[in-house]
Order: structure tokens, then C-alpha cells, then sequence
């Protein structure tokens, strides 16, 4: 159960990554709250994950996932940039949270 609340984690930091996009520099109230809310969500869902997950891998994965969903965010919605290097680096994160969810009991 855990790792369904990490990855629930995960899945609302990219929410609340691109809500803050829409929350103008937290100026527009409706978007500035569905940050705090989805980051509140997302907060209590890692903390739930650390039951069972170490604090340390718990995180790694959190960020991780935030990450490579956000800047897939950025590239499929915001036509931010695709290169090479950004792909070869995404992929990076993709091999090293699938490693820490292979090593972590």
C-alpha cells in the first residue's frame, strides 16, 4: 500500500507543479489554492508512503516522479523544448527510481 501512496504522491506533485503555472506567481487565487491543496494532498500521501518505505527512498521517488511528469507536463502542454540530453536524463531518473523500488524491501 505504501507504494500506491507514493506513486498517488508522485501523481499530485505534477498537479500541483503545473497548477502553480496557472496560479501566476500565486497572484490568481483559485489556482494558488489548488496548489496548497494538491501539495497538501500530496505531502500526506509520501508521509503515509514512510510507513513502510525509508524516509530517504520515499523522497528520491517522490521528486523523481514529480520530475519526469512535470517536464512531460512541459513538453506534451507548454512545447517546452525535447533534446537529446533532456531525454537521456529523464531516462536517468526513470532507471533510478525503478532501481531504489528494486533494492528497497
Amino acid at each position: 500500500m505504501s507504494w500506491i501512496y507514493l506513486a498517488l504522491a508522485g501523481l499530485l506533485e505534477v498537479a500541483f507543479t503545473t497548477a502553480i503555472r496557472y496560479s501566476d506567481g500565486f497572484t490568481r487565487l483559485w489556482p494558488t489554492l489548488l496548489v496548497l491543496a494538491l501539495a497538501g494532498l500530496s505531502f500526506t500521501c509520501v508521509a503515509k508512503s514512510t510507513a513502510t518505505i525509508p524516509l530517504g527512498t520515499a523522497y528520491a521517488v517522490w521528486g523523481g516522479l514529480g520530475a519526469i511528469g512535470t517536464a512531460a507536463i512541459g513538453i506534451l502542454y507548454f512545447a517546452e523544448p525535447v533534446t537529446l540530453w533532456r531525454i537521456v536524463f529523464l531516462a536517468l531518473l526513470v532507471a533510478s527510481i525503478a532501481g531504489l523500488k528494486l533494492v528497497t524491501d
